[in-house]
């Protein structure tokens, strides 16, 4: 008897790397498709718990509508503000970059070659500017050619429509009927699974929703207070620097390191004085001091939270194997990874093979 269970154990293991390899196919066939149902799904899961909340004083229907309009209400501020913003001071960027080099040249570079003693070499780099505009030109000529062939192409640009019309559809059903998926998913479990499948699953629940929810909300906080401080301070490219610091913060002190390395570069090219610093180092101090005693305690409290580097490999891994459909889908499969090593670490530690 307990070979044949042993047996059925090896078949039902086989039977599950087949489906997983199977889906795993699946997807990948399928990633340009299911990209907007990706996007959906991401949405309907972090506005689902405003919608429970909701739900005790409103019906559900009326939950889900409130909570729909204010995510797309969000989304489309962020377009109609935010983009010409940052695409102004982009274009601002660009305009000075000549006189930027222009000063680089004059005070940067004959400084280090002195200090290094390489003079020639750093004089060679007075051709640079020219050697970029060459290659910028042919890779504007690269970018206009393949801009003209998708737009050429009525069934690309329909698609790309028709994709963006769906995601808001298909947020707005699975909002109202995300409880009611989850709970026939969990019927579909077999009873003898089912306790663990769902303790694995409100872990991974714990997991992603403190990054998704907390950690991006920690993100926006820091990247409005670093461009609301370098503007007080007078900086060209405040809301440019303040965004990329921001955002790239979910690693430990890259935000920081990142933002005040930009933006005492653009300071002194815009200033010339080193004292500009100062209040430069001062704005991103107080960055660093709210996000460890306001805003991370307070946004992501003590739940368990993806680690920086598990979170860069799952991106850079799903975009590789799937593309943008791979992207949205890593931080939900890394939650799941992670929470099941963890499992797996626990039961190692309650298992024979651990004990002395």
């Amino acid at each position: 008897m307990a070979d044949e269970a042993q047996r059925m154990s090896d078949g039902q293991r086989l039977f599950l790397l087949l489906a997983l390899s199977a889906v795993a196919g699946l997807l990948y066939l399928l990633a340009p498709v299911l990209t907007p149902f990706a996007v959906s799904a991401l949405l309907a899961y972090m506005g689902d718990p405003l919608v429970d909340r909701l739900e005790r004083h409103l019906p559900r229907w009326l939950a889900v509508t409130v909570v729909f309009v204010v995510i797309f209400l969000a989304l489309i501020a962020v377009l109609l503000v935010l983009l010409p913003l940052v695409e102004r001071q982009i274009g601002a960027l660009v305009a000075k970059l000549p006189l930027y080099w222009q000063r680089i040249q004059e005070h940067v570079l004959p400084w280090v070659g002195q200090r290094l003693g390489l003079e020639a070499e750093l004089a060679d780099l007075a051709a640079l500017p020219q050697i970029l505009a060459q290659h910028w030109r042919e890779a504007g000529g690269v970018a206009k050619g393949v801009v003209s062939a998708v737009s050429k192409s009525g069934l690309a640009l329909l698609g790309w429509l028709a994709n963006l019309l769906l995601v808001p559809v298909i947020t707005f059903y699975l909002l109202r009927d995300w409880d009611l998926l989850v709970a026939r998913v969990r019927e579909l479990l077999p009873r003898r699974l089912e306790p663990t499948v769902v303790r694995l699953a409100r872990d991974s629940d714990e997991v992603l929703g403190a990054f998704l929810r907390g950690q991006l909300l920690v993100m926006l906080a820091l990247a409005l207070v670093y461009s609301v401080g370098l503007a007080l301070v007078g900086l060209d490219f405040a809301l440019l620097i303040g965004l990329v610091a921001g955002l790239v913060s979910f690693v430990p002190y890259l935000g920081f390191l990142v933002g005040i390395l930009l933006a005492g570069i653009a300071a002194l090219l815009q200033f010339q004085d080193a004292f500009i610093l100062l209040p430069v180092a001062a704005v991103f101090a107080v960055g660093q001091a709210l996000e460890g005693m306001v805003l991370t305690p307070w946004l992501v409290g003590d739940r368990i939270g993806l680690h920086p580097v598990a979170v860069i490999f799952a991106v850079l891994a799903g975009g590789q194997l799937f593309g943008f459909f791979g992207v949205l889908l890593a931080l939900p499969m890394a939650a799941v990874v992670m929470v099941i090593l963890r499992y797996a670490h626990e039961r190692y530690l309650n298992s024979r093979l651990y004990a002395p």
